[in-house]
């Protein structure tokens, strides 16, 4: 038995923050949006599985990127998403440059600055904005304000589980540099309250991430596809509500994630605000019970 047939998966989309190909999207377009959203979990239980080898978890990274490119059927979390690719004559490219992030999770603890941490999410994040894009056939101009907006969304995964991070993994997407400008360390990660200078730090990088949404939040009215912009549209909302939470409460301590009632009631605030706004634009959405 592979490794990657032997782990179990440790969550489904139901389990994320943000919405995965929800009714929003257009029906045709959902089952390979979850395939490469199964393909990335696959990856990421692998490179965070506690009980593996590093050598072990970069096996079976290789096998799904042998099976991602025909070479193997060995892995079968990668068999849906080649099979996407394939039909719509679109390149591994996306779910190749994740493998790159995936690999770096093996091994890489710490990042100096957010230079670094930005880089990491140019593998970790954005490719999946940007295959979604390309599923749904958008220009590639668009990537200008999906990128910042996968980023944040990363970001905010990292300060969300920032002492999950540190004590199951020994993972520290804190910047280095920001630690030290405001008196901390990683061992601070591990108490179960942050400290004074901690929480500042934490808060400081939050409103750098932050910063990243006013480009992000161009992206539902950027896109062509009108069900794209209502998806992106929530996923703004819920981003702009826990970078509110994680501003204002310790993650350490305290909550940092929305209720699904909360979440539910934020998203379609999003998209609603979205359609009214896309309407008042042009006439792009189809008429009840059409498809685009």
């Amino acid at each position: 038995m592979t490794i990657t047939a032997s782990i179990d998966a440790s969550k489904t989309e139901h389990d994320e923050n943000f919405p995965v190909a929800s009714f929003l999207i257009a029906p045709r377009l959902r089952a390979p949006i979850l395939s490469f959203y199964r393909f990335a979990r696959a990856a990421d239980d692998i490179a965070d599985h506690p009980a593996l080898s590093e050598k072990d978890k970069f096996a079976g990274l290789d096998c799904l990127e042998r099976t991602l490119l025909g070479k193997s059927d060995g892995a079968k979390a990668a068999l849906p998403l080649r099979s996407v690719l394939a039909e719509r004559g679109l390149a591994a490219t996306h779910a190749l440059d994740l493998l790159t992030a995936f690999r770096a999770d093996v091994s890489k603890r710490r990042y100096a600055d957010w230079a670094e941490l930005m880089h990491y999410c140019r593998y970790s994040a954005m490719p999946v904005g940007r295959l979604v894009l390309d599923l749904h056939g958008e220009e590639r101009s668009v990537w200008a304000y999906s990128d910042p907006l996968c980023a944040a969304l990363q970001v905010i995964n990292h300060l969300q589980d920032c002492a999950k991070d540190y004590r199951a993994l020994d993972r520290v997407y804190v910047p280095l540099d920001a630690m030290r400008t405001y008196g901390t360390n990683v061992q601070e990660l591990g108490a179960g309250k942050s400290s004074p200078a901690l929480r500042v730090c934490l808060k400081s990088i939050a409103e750098r991430t932050a910063g990243l949404l006013p480009e992000a939040s161009k992206l539902p009215l950027a896109v062509k596809d009108p069900r794209l912009g209502l998806e992106t549209g929530a996923i703004v909302k819920l981003a702009e509500q826990l970078m509110a939470l994680l501003m204002a409460r310790d993650p350490l301590s305290e909550r940092v994630h929305l209720s699904r009632p909360a979440a539910l009631a934020k998203g379609m605030q999003g998209a609603a605000a979205t359609l009214a706004v896309r309407l008042t634009r042009r006439s792009d959405f189809p008429c009840s019970g059409q498809e685009r």
